[in-house]
């Protein structure tokens, strides 16, 4: 994933893609791995950073969604568990079974989540990744330690899928490129070509890095810019109301202490009727998340102080010590895209979560909605809507069955490279190379001078923000270090990358800045 020999594929004028898709994050990684695979030649630009926005703030789960089947939409959660299986299949090394234990605190909550989850067992099928049983109080206390106590009545236990957004980001590009794709990051699509009989043909786009601007015609313009999708709809049509609202989710991380367990905990309905979840993760615990109405799509959105403490408030009722804002060591936010309500007050936890396809009067194909857990059928869809349109010839999808780069079965969890699956031995090798490369980036942790040299020259990390948030997901696990060790990783990219010390400063005064919104004060 080298980004100089992929520009040079871009510089041909003369050439004309069958697919260019607008979007780096997971449903544009989806849609430019789908392409690729099934032999179409394919371009992918992100303005930012690889899921730089939306798919890098998740809850870190692969799952059906329980509370999708609670409001009684089984096709969602039909199609959520298919794929929830397929991805364990084909990203074992990045998806994991996850033990997760409801605590009631009453008897009919019991009998009513066994018979909930028993469907769910059911309409997973053979991709089953366990089955959900109910379990005395006793037996919740010993899973559980620091479960409150008081009035509990059992507790009933299911499995979903854990993993990490980012770096399932990253092998999904490395992927693309090892299909021939071409995805770029830093690249912003400044405006969109037309052919004579008014079609989407192309796409105008500018290298952030150098200023060149390209022209690059194509038989099919995906848009799969998320919370951004509008903003890319009017340079299509000027005239395009806008149809995405945002809903921002948080998440508080805490020290493992909070949960001494390796199950997770899924409150199914608090005060306000959404779900909470805290789930293990890299050695922290991920607690959330919030669904807040945000006027606007923001690169950077930022936690209101209402749901960090709900989340607080919320989660110290289910456990023995409650966390307060001294114990998070980072906090994040994400806008998911939801098509906006037609009524006004239609609350977001209501609208359904499935995906939408649109085709603009000029046949450019916008992707919306959607979850992680879906991104293949997204993908899947979305070329199969341009193959309808006649902006494609007919190509059978083949991604059930592809293995993502990284595949490794039965990966060692307790090792933190764990996530890097088969380039592990290559990794291993860069540090064998060079002491230094084999250093820890801070005592802490054991993030090594390695990944950072890794990152840079094998999954196109530019920045320092790139390295420890998407790369290394330091300033999402534990912010303050991050910040610590921000003036090493700018030294080490400047070093591979030949800047020099006035872009070490800057590099370092942007990312600080930038950490403020993930240290709670």
């Amino acid at each position: 994933m080298k980004r100089n020999e992929l520009i040079k594929q871009i510089s041909d004028t003369t050439k004309t893609w069958d697919v260019v898709i607008v979007g780096g994050g997971a449903t544009g990684l989806g849609c430019a791995v789908d392409a690729a695979t099934r032999g179409y030649s394919v371009a992918l630009f992100e303005w930012e950073d690889f899921a730089k926005a939306t798919s890098s703030r998740s809850t870190k789960l692969v799952h059906g969604g329980v509370r999708y089947l609670a409001q009684g939409d089984v096709p969602l959660v039909l199609e959520a568990l298919h794929e929830r299986g397929l991805l364990k299949k084909n990203a074992p090394h990045l998806v994991k079974d996850q033990c997760f234990l409801i605590p009631n605190y009453r008897h009919w909550d019991n009998f009513l989540y066994t018979v909930g989850l028993t469907v769910y067992d059911i309409l997973a099928g053979r991709l089953s990744f366990g089955r959900s049983k109910y379990i005395s109080s006793k037996k919740t206390v010993e899973y559980l330690p620091i479960v409150q106590e008081k009035g509990l009545k059992g507790g009933v236990v299911y499995h979903d899928g854990q993993f990490d957004d980012s770096r399932l980001a990253i092998n999904l590009a490395q992927s693309c490129v090892e299909k021939g794709g071409c995805p770029l990051n830093r690249m912003q699509v400044v405006g969109i070509l037309h052919n004579a009989a008014g079609v989407a043909a192309g796409v105008k786009v500018k290298d952030l890095l150098s200023g060149q601007l390209y022209e690059m015609k194509a038989k099919a313009v995906i848009n799969a810019t998320g919370i951004f999708v509008d903003s890319i709809m009017e340079m299509d049509v000027p005239t395009h109301e806008h149809m995405v609202k945002p809903s921002q989710g948080v998440h508080l991380v805490l020290d493992r202490s909070f949960l001494q367990s390796d199950y997770a905990i899924m409150i199914p309905k608090t005060d306000d009727g959404r779900v909470l979840f805290a789930v293990p993760w890299h050695d922290k615990v991920v607690v959330g998340t919030t669904d807040t109405v945000r006027e606007k799509p923001e690169l950077e959105p930022q936690a209101l102080e209402k749901e960090i403490e709900f989340i607080l408030n919320t989660a110290g009722r289910y456990m023995k010590r409650k966390p307060e804002r001294k114990d998070v060591f980072s906090v994040f936010a994400g806008l998911r895209p939801l098509a906006a309500p037609k009524k006004e007050g239609k609350s977001t936890k209501e609208i359904s979560r499935s995906h939408k396809i649109f085709v603009s009067r000029n046949k450019m194909v916008t992707i919306t909605g959607g979850k992680w857990t879906t991104y293949r059928k997204m993908a899947e869809d979305t070329i199969d809507k341009a193959i309808d349109l006649g902006l494609l010839e007919k190509r059978k999808c083949v991604t059930k069955d592809f293995k993502i780069h990284g595949y490794q079965l039965n990966p060692d969890l307790k090792d933190h490279l764990y996530i890097y699956g088969s380039d592990i031995p290559a990794l291993k090798a860069l540090m064998a190379s060079d002491p230094a490369m084999a250093e820890k980036l801070h005592p802490k942790y054991n993030y090594t001078v390695a990944e950072v040299v890794w990152a840079i020259r094998e999954e196109m990390a530019l920045t320092v923000e790139d390295i420890l948030a998407r790369r290394v997901r330091l300033l999402f696990l534990d912010a303050r270090v991050a910040v610590e060790i921000a003036p090493e990783v700018a030294r080490i990219i400047a070093q591979e990358l030949g800047y020099n010390q006035a872009w070490i400063e800057e590099q370092v005064r942007e990312f600080t800045a930038l950490s403020k919104h993930y240290i709670l004060e």
